[in-house]
């Protein structure tokens, strides 16, 4: 189902023309023509029955007799099909925080996933006819949506190219959304933005996580300090060799490394030790 417009007339000419019918109704009960006098006063009536009022930014759903006669999108008031259900539905935008969900991220650990939903209604028949209640639709399938994309991805990762939920926030929204929007074109419904308003480990697994991610950080640090330091160690070798400093045999190559590397690499400051012999005493 579409959305259409429904007949309607501008409300001061709809209310002009009502206050004309009764005037000349009036006006025909007094001159004695009493079945005109009925007419005028029943057509007054029934164009009475069809005004409505529309806010800014609301459109009203139009139905006679159980079917579907269009919608009034034009603000203030309005004279529409008499005798007609009207409804009315809020076009503006609007949001709302889903529950904190319990999933699996795709590595299998259990986390805690929330998000915002802007969304607002852009087909008010599909709104009112095709769901059976809109809001409730958004809501139970934006969790669905979450679910959905949130199993797809880990948690945390300290690999450089790995998407992460945690890592690559407006990547995640952008699949959100993608997602939610799939889901409520049924609905007349258009998906502005989702955003993650909370994502942690659940907290049976939160500390043990928690030591995971500082082993996985000491390791990738190590990496990177190794890789400098070996980096160094040859730049300073190269260095003294190029320049003529001195004069180092294979021996004396591998203890000069040695010390460097212990040097740079160590966890704690390196006490010097003065070397008043040589290296073959």
């Amino acid at each position: 189902m579409q959305e259409r417009k429904a007949w309607s007339i501008n409300g001061v000419l709809g209310i002009g023309l009502i206050i004309l019918l009764l005037a000349a109704g009036v006006f025909s009960f007094v001159q004695e023509q009493i079945v005109l006098g009925i007419i005028l006063a029943v057509i007054a009536v029934i164009l009475a029955s069809g005004i409505t009022l529309v806010q800014p930014n609301q459109s009203v759903v139009v139905i006679f007799l159980g079917k579907y006669m269009g919608t009034v999108r034009q603000e203030g008031i309005v004279v529409t099909v008499p005798f007609s259900v009207r409804r009315t539905i809020s076009l503006r935008v609007r949001n709302f925080n889903s529950n904190r969900l319990k999933v699996n991220d795709i590595n299998g650990n259990p986390i805690e996933i929330a998000a915002v939903v802007v969304f607002k209604v852009t087909d008010a028949a599909k709104a009112v006819f095709e769901v059976d209640n809109y809001k409730q639709f958004v809501e139970i399938q934006s969790e669905t949506a979450i679910r959905a994309v949130a199993t797809t991805y880990p948690y945390d990762s300290f690999s450089e190219n790995e998407r992460t939920l945690r890592g690559n926030a407006d990547l995640v929204s952008g699949e959100l959304t993608t997602e939610l929007q799939q889901r409520l074109d049924i609905a007349g419904v258009e998906v502005d933005e989702v955003r993650l308003t909370h994502l942690a480990y659940s907290t049976e697994i939160a500390q043990a996580m928690l030591q995971r991610q500082q082993a996985s950080a000491i390791i990738s640090a190590r990496k990177l300090i190794v890789q400098g330091a070996v980096g160094m160690a040859q730049d300073a070798i190269a260095r003294l060799e190029t320049d003529n400093v001195v004069d180092l045999d294979e021996e004396r190559r591998v203890a000069m490394i040695n010390n460097l590397l212990v040097a740079i690499v160590s966890d704690r400051g390196t006490q010097p030790v003065i070397n008043t012999g040589t290296l073959y005493q």
